[in-house]
C-alpha cells in the first residue's frame, strides 16, 4: 500500500478511535507523519495514530490496545463492536463489582484513624500507622501480583486478592479482642496486599475483555463504580463505626475514677469489627463466584510466551515518565493526607461531633465522584494537561484558605479540594505512559508503586500536626498540589527527539 493511500486509510480510523468528528480532524497536518517505512498492521497502526494525533490533547485514557505491542491492525468491525461482546457479560459484571468493593476498605481508613485515636488514646502521628502499613502492602505486593498473573492468568490473581482481602478483614475480630493496635496494623497490611492483586488484575482484564476500539469506554464504565464505593465507605463508617459520643474532660476523669474508662474505650474499639466481618464475608463469597465464572483467555495474559513479537526499544527513564512517578507520589500523598485528617480538622475548626464530620467526609467523597464524571465531558473541550494544571492551582488556593482560616470556610474549602483531585491520578498515569512502548508494563507498575506517597506524606502530616497543629500540617498537601501543577505545566508532555 502506498504512503498516500495509507494516510487516507489511517485518518478516519484514528477519528473513530478517538470519538471525534471529521470536522474536528479536517485541519490536522498530515505532514507530521514520520518518514519511516510503514506496514499497515501490528504496532504500525499505533505509530500512525500517534503521529496523526500527536498535536492533539483530547485523549486522557490510554487503552491496553494502544500502548503496548499489538499483533493485528485495528479493524473497523472492532471499533463499532458493542461495549460488552456476546458471551462475556457475566465476567464483566463480576469483575466490575470489584471496583466498587475495593473502594470501601480504601476509604474506611479515614474513619479508622479517627476511631483509633479515640479507642487507643493515641496521637495523630501514631494513628498515621493505619495508612503506612496499608500502602506498604500495596507497594510490596504490586510486582509479585503482576508476576503471578503473568504466569497463571487474571482469574488466579483476582481470587488471590479476594482471599487476602477477606482474611485481613476477619483479622479485625481477634485484633479487637486482644486490644492490640499492632494487630490491626497487620490486618491492614493483609487487606492492602489483597487490594494490590485486585487492582493489578481488574484494570487490564476489563480493558482487554473486548475489542480494543471500545476498551476505554469499557474501563471508564467500570471505574465509575469506584467513587460510589468511596461514598458507601463514608456512610458505613459514620453510621456503624462512629458512636457520636464525645466525652468532655470532666466525664473522662469521672470514668477513670470509677474504673469504667477502659471498658468505654474497648466498646468504642469493638464498633469497627462488624463492618469488617461483613466486608470479609462478601470478599470470600465473591471469590467463590469468580472461581465459578468462566473467564475468557485474553491475549495479554500470555505475552511472555510469544518471544517472536518484536517491539521498538525505548528507554524506561524518560524525563516525562520519571517526573510522572514523582507527581503521582505527591498526588497520592496529598489525597490520602487530606482525607485522613479531614474529620479531626472539621471537628476542631467547626466544633461539630464525629458523626457530623463523618457526613462531611461523605460529602467530600461525593465531590470526588462528581469531579470524576464531569471531567470526562470537560476533556472533550479542554486539554487534559491544562486541566491538570488548572485543577492543581485551584487546590493550592483552597488548601491555603484551609490553612489560614480554620473555620467553616476552611472546612468547606477542604471539602471542595476533592472535586479537583478527581482527575489527577488517571491523568498523571496516562501522560506518564505515553510513548513507553515495550516498557509500558514496567512503567505502569512503577506508577502504581508511587502510591507509597500516601503512607510517607501522611506520616509527615501527623508529625507536623502534633508539633505545630493541624492547620500547619495541611501545608503538606498544598506543596504537593503545587508540585503536581509544575509537573503538568513544564514536563508532562513527552518530547520526541528529532
Amino acid at each position: 500500500m502506498k504512503t498516500g493511500q495509507l494516510r487516507s486509510a489511517a485518518i478516519p480510523i484514528c477519528q473513530q478511535v478517538c470519538g471525534l468528528s471529521r470536522k474536528e480532524r479536517v485541519s490536522h497536518r498530515l505532514s507530521d507523519l514520520r518518514r519511516e517505512k510503514i506496514v499497515f498492521g501490528g504496532r504500525s497502526f499505533r505509530w500512525i495514530a500517534d503521529s496523526v494525533l500527536r498535536e492533539d490533547e483530547y485523549i486522557l485514557s490510554i487503552s491496553a490496545g494502544s500502548i503496548g505491542p499489538e499483533r493485528e491492525p485495528l479493524r473497523k468491525e472492532e471499533i463499532e463492536a458493542p461495549l460488552i461482546p456476546a458471551g462475556r457479560l457475566l465476567p464483566f459484571l463480576v469483575v466490575t463489582a470489584l471496583f466498587f468493593l475495593w473502594a470501601i476498605p480504601n476509604n474506611l481508613n479515614d474513619i479508622l484513624i479517627r476511631q483509633f485515636m479515640k479507642s487507643f488514646n493515641i496521637n495523630r502521628s501514631s494513628a498515621a500507622g493505619v495508612q503506612i502499613w496499608f500502602y506498604l502492602g500495596y507497594f510490596l505486593l504490586a510486582i509479585p501480583a503482576g508476576q503471578l498473573m503473568r504466569r497463571f492468568g487474571y482469574k488466579t490473581g483476582i481470587v488471590t486478592g479476594l482471599v487476602l482481602l477477606g482474611s485481613g478483614c476477619w483479622m479485625f475480630y481477634p485484633a479487637a479482642q486482644a486490644g492490640l493496635y499492632g494487630f490491626f496494623l497487620m490486618a491492614q497490611f493483609v487487606i492492602a496486599s489483597g487490594l494490590s492483586f485486585l487492582e493489578t488484575a481488574s484494570n487490564p482484564f476489563i480493558a482487554q475483555l473486548g475489542p480494543s476500539g471500545s476498551s476505554e469506554r469499557r474501563l471508564n464504565f467500570s471505574q465509575a463504580f469506584n467513587p460510589l464505593g468511596s461514598i458507601t465507605a463514608g456512610l458505613i463508617g459514620t453510621v456503624f463505626i462512629f458512636s457520636g459520643i464525645k466525652l468532655t474532660d470532666a466525664e473522662v476523669l469521672a470514668k477513670q475514677a470509677a474504673g469504667t474508662y477502659p471498658a468505654y474505650l474497648h466498646m468504642e474499639l469493638l464498633r469497627v469489627v462488624a463492618p469488617y466481618l461483613v466486608l470479609g464475608a462478601v470478599a470470600f463469597i465473591w471469590a467463590v463466584m469468580v472461581m465459578l465464572t468462566r473467564f475468557p483467555v485474553l491475549g495479554g495474559e500470555h505475552d511472555a510466551h510469544h518471544p517472536d513479537v518484536k517491539t521498538a526499544s525505548v528507554k524506561l527513564l524518560q524525563p516525562h515518565f520519571v517526573f510522572a512517578v514523582l507527581a503521582q507520589f505527591l498526588y497520592v500523598g496529598a489525597q490520602v493526607g487530606t482525607w485522613s485528617y479531614f474529620i479531626p480538622y472539621v471537628e476542631s475548626a467547626t466544633g461539630v461531633g464525629d458523626k457530623a464530620a463523618g457526613y462531611m467526609l461523605t460529602g467530600t467523597l461525593a465531590a470526588f465522584a462528581v469531579g470524576r464524571f464531569s471531567s470526562a465531558w470537560l476533556m472533550r473541550h479542554f486539554s487534559a494537561r491544562m486541566m491538570l494544571t488548572a485543577y492543581a492551582v485551584v487546590n493550592v488556593v483552597l488548601g491555603l484558605v484551609a490553612v489560614t482560616r480554620a473555620n467553616w470556610l476552611g472546612a468547606c474549602c477542604l471539602l471542595t479540594t476533592s472535586l479537583f483531585m478527581s482527575i489527577m491520578f488517571p491523568t498523571i498515569f496516562a501522560l506518564g505512559l505515553k510513548g513507553m512502548g515495550e516498557k509500558t508494563k514496567t512503567a505502569g507498575s512503577l506508577l502504581v508503586m508511587a502510591i507509597l506517597g500516601g503512607a510517607l506524606l501522611t506520616k509527615v502530616m501527623g508529625i507536623l500536626a502534633d508539633a505545630r497543629g493541624l492547620q500547619t500540617a495541611y501545608l503538606v498537601p498544598v506543596v504537593c498540589f503545587a508540585g503536581v501543577g509544575l509537573y503538568a505545566w513544564l514536563v508532562a508532555e513527552r518530547r520526541v527527539a528529532g
